[in-house]
């Protein structure tokens, strides 16, 4: 093996330990290595002697020995001793055999760079920390830069009593989390004022419920500066499905963050520009057209609280930023308009049945189902539900003979149910009330998991289903609304907000739904309403999108939705 001056190493490096993939440990290429600490300002021509830098996770050493490289650079550059540097770094590592090899790949780049082999391991050992980061990090010193790769280790897989330590130094660990949580949560909370976090990590908790909490924090206590998404692009030693992007957060107020997209020639980028993030930064600024593998713009404000963090394409971002600070959301009390989910029983084969005859004809109501949609027009299959509700509470039995047998007949399914044995209310009850007059009212149909919006009209005929979504409206035309909901326009949102299934299946859920933005209803021009309600009627996305784009005022910015 060659030192950092390209003379044969004069150590003897153990062996590599086995890859750590069951661990939740994968490696990152130099490429993205080198990527995140260009955009946190771990660059040699800083004095890096005099910060502090911390690598929470340091498996192999692909994050810590670029920067054991650029910490040399920079002290040969500002005409200082190593002995200036001995605080400088600090890597953290649970696994002794992956702690031991990096250090001795740091020994060799030390004794390459001149020094002696005692002085060099009497340095390297300095820089590490055998022990587990989420348990330490919050009584260590504070740090100038916190970069790296966190583990990805799910909820299910730490054992509960260490989860609950965990839990109890990072609160945003909430439901079912990635370990990756605790790290960026414990690794701004180490951060210095105007100190920057740089990983790659899953990008789920930008959008998921379990990074609810985190995103919260992230706003209160961090500036967004950096998110690139990367799912197609080559950051790993071995292939994973991951969902990995690059964040930059800094501590300090919120600034104009940069969003961009890698694909999967984006390591080529290398070649052909010095540093791929000044490239990008240069894109994101309007002062060069492109880069090879990468996509970036600048957004004026990022998202507070802890609402989802929409994620697209650069010129999708700048086109959802300008939408959501024009129009308001799809739900809304202004125009009674509400967004739902159909029923859950908890004993669909209780519940739904396709016979007629098992109940009074006013405890049935005919049910679309998921599939009933699927031709872009509801043609109902035939299935009812068995309510045992009335607009008063659960009905009396006693009054319905045919439901009482029926419901007796299914005592033992309907009794273990969880909802039973949790609650005193009657074992007959199904886990979500019918709600009074839906039934009867217009509404727009949309299930759950389709690649494209797929909005559909019920005239008043059916009631939903658990595996639909419904929209109702007390002022929009339902026709004009589906055309603009079958458009690429309001189908944006839910791309960008969604957390995509494996295929890219999008999620038309009424979280996501809520998120649509829409025009005033009012003041939808005659010929636009026509041209949407036409659009949908013949299920027209092209025409739709065309016709919401005059409506949204959006032909400057939306040429690529056409």
């Amino acid at each position: 093996m060659l030192a950092a001056n390209g003379q044969p190493a004069t150590t003897q490096l153990r062996i590599r330990p086995q890859r750590q993939e069951s661990k939740g440990i994968v490696y990152t290429k130099r490429w993205v290595v080198d990527l995140i600490l260009d955009f946190v300002g771990y660059r040699s021509d800083e004095d890096l002697a005099t910060r502090r830098a911390v690598e929470p996770a340091a498996g192999e050493g692909a994050f810590l020995l670029p920067m054991v490289d650029r910490l040399l650079a920079s002290l040969e550059k500002h005409d200082r001793p190593l002995t200036d540097a001995r605080e400088a770094l600090s890597a953290y590592e649970l696994d002794l055999d992956a702690l031991l090899y990096a250090r001795d790949l740091v020994v060799d780049r030390l004794i390459g760079a001149g020094l002696k082999q005692r002085e060099a391991a009497r340095v390297a050992s300095g820089w590490f920390v055998e022990g587990d980061y989420l348990l330490r990090a919050a009584n260590d010193p504070l740090a100038d830069y916190v970069v790296g790769n966190p583990p990805y280790i799910r909820y299910d897989d730490i054992p509960p009593e260490l989860f609950a330590r965990y839990r109890s130094g990072c609160p945003t660990m909430i439901g079912r989390c990635d370990i990756y949580v605790g790290f960026i949560e414990a690794g701004i909370k180490q951060l210095k004022a105007q100190g920057k976090l740089g990983f790659i990590c899953a990008d789920r908790w930008m959008r998921s419920a379990y990074g609810a909490q985190l995103r919260r924090y992230v706003a209160d206590s961090a500036s967004v500066d950096v998110v690139i998404e990367m799912h197609k692009a080559p950051a790993f030693d071995d292939e994973v499905s991951a969902y990995p992007a690059v964040i930059v957060l800094r501590r300090g107020e919120q600034e104009r963050p940069l969003v961009g997209s890698a694909d999967a020639s984006a390591e080529g980028a290398s070649d052909v520009t010095e540093s791929i993030t000044d490239a990008l930064i240069e894109v994101a600024e309007n002062r060069r057209d492109d880069i090879p593998g990468f996509t970036a713009t600048r957004l004026d404000s990022w998202y507070g609280g802890a609402t989802a963090w929409p994620w697209g394409a650069p010129h999708e971002l700048s086109m959802l930023k300008w939408l959501e600070e024009r129009f308001r959301p799809l739900e809304d009390s202004a125009t009674g308009t509400r967004v739902g989910i159909g029923i859950a029983t908890g004993a669909d084969s209780v519940f739904v049945t396709k016979d007629p005859a098992v109940a009074e004809p006013e405890r049935l109501l005919p049910l679309a189902m998921g599939a009933d949609t699927r031709s872009g027009t509801l043609e109902w299959s035939g299935h009812y539900l068995v309510n045992p509700w009335t607009s008063q509470g659960l009905a009396d039995l006693e009054e319905f003979p045919r439901l009482a047998h029926y419901l007796s007949r299914h005592d033992s399914i309907l009794s273990r149910r969880k909802v039973f044995q949790s609650d005193e209310q009657p074992h007959y009850r199904t886990i979500d009330r019918v709600i009074t007059g839906l039934l009867e009212r217009e509404k727009l149909y949309f299930p759950d998991m389709k690649m494209e919006a797929h909005p559909v009209l019920d005239r008043g005929r059916t009631y939903p289903h658990h595996n639909l979504y419904f929209v109702t409206s007390d002022v929009w035309d339902l026709e004009v609304l589906g055309g603009i909901l079958l458009s690429k326009v309001a189908e944006l949102f839910v791309s960008c907000y969604c957390v995509k299934m494996r295929g890219g299946t999008l999620r038309f859920q009424a979280q996501y739904l809520r998120r649509i933005r829409v025009p005033n209803p009012t003041g939808v021009p005659d010929k636009v309403a026509d041209a949407l309600r036409q659009a949908f009627h013949e299920r027209d996305r092209a025409a739709a999108t065309a016709a919401a784009i005059e409506v949204y005022g959006l032909r400057e910015l939306a040429e690529e939705l056409l």
